[in-house]
């Protein structure tokens, strides 16, 4: 048996979500029809992280198995990208690894990118990849409170009603806020989040950018655990898996 790491970039906009439901297509399945075809054989793909519809990713990591060696992965990667770049997916790379490694529990970090178009027109070329929100946001407070959420929390205010995680509990290592003319770029890294954590965490920032909030009662709201309480979470199109770190 052979295993092998496939590196996956796609954008998230007409699929249910990476994982295999039973309505809708998923990623995940797109791109085990086609690997199992090219294989002559049944692959399961295994990934680092289960985005949800909607969110795009710029590097995916999954691993799968195979009985046999892939003799060329160059032209493997060739054929993949044949049938999957015209459904807005592109294998990036494929490498041979370890047995033992595991695309989700071997990995180190896992980074999200946000993304906010803060002007007053909507972008046309950008609309289901960025959230446009109208009005001005102060990136200094956005800021400041990203500052709150980085290090060991309960995050129970942050988390999917459906959430299947045994805690709450996670630990944020870094937040970047960043702003180029009228795009704001939210960076969080941390080994694991909860189902819509980030999503929820951009939509409280939003509301303290706009000054809804006061930094006061974000810190109260984190401290809160009450998921009733929060600002709705932000779209799902603003959201980007950027990176997995083994």
């Amino acid at each position: 048996m052979y295993r092998y790491q496939i590196l996956i970039e796609y954008v998230g906009t007409s699929f249910v979500g990476w994982q295999i439901q039973k309505k809708g297509k998923s990623i995940q399945k797109t791109i085990q029809s086609i690997l199992s075809n090219l294989l002559k054989q049944k692959i399961i793909l295994i990934s680092a992280g289960r985005t949800d519809a909607g969110v795009h990713s710029k590097e995916q990591s999954a691993h799968f198995d195979s009985k046999n060696k892939i003799q060329n992965i160059d032209k493997m990667i060739k054929s993949l990208n044949f049938f999957l770049n015209k459904k807005m997916i592109s294998i990036i790379n494929i490498k041979k690894k370890n047995i033992n490694f595991h695309a989700r529990y071997s990995a180190k970090e896992r980074i999200y990118l946000y993304i906010i178009h803060n002007r007053f027109s909507t972008s046309t070329i950008n609309k289901d990849r960025e959230w446009h929100i109208r009005k001005k946001l102060d990136i200094n407070l956005i800021r400041k409170g990203s500052k709150k959420l980085i290090g060991t929390h309960d995050f129970s205010a942050f988390r999917s009603s459906n959430c299947s995680a045994k805690s709450p509990v996670r630990t944020i290592n870094e937040i970047i806020v960043s702003k180029s003319k009228n795009h704001i770029r939210l960076k969080f890294k941390s080994k694991s989040f909860l189902k819509n954590q980030v999503r929820s965490m951009v939509g409280c920032l939003k509301y303290l950018g706009e000054k809804k909030w006061n930094l006061k009662k974000f810190a109260k709201i984190i401290k809160m655990k009450d998921r009733r309480k929060v600002a709705p979470p932000a779209p799902a199109h603003g959201l980007y898996l950027e990176k997995i770190i083994y």
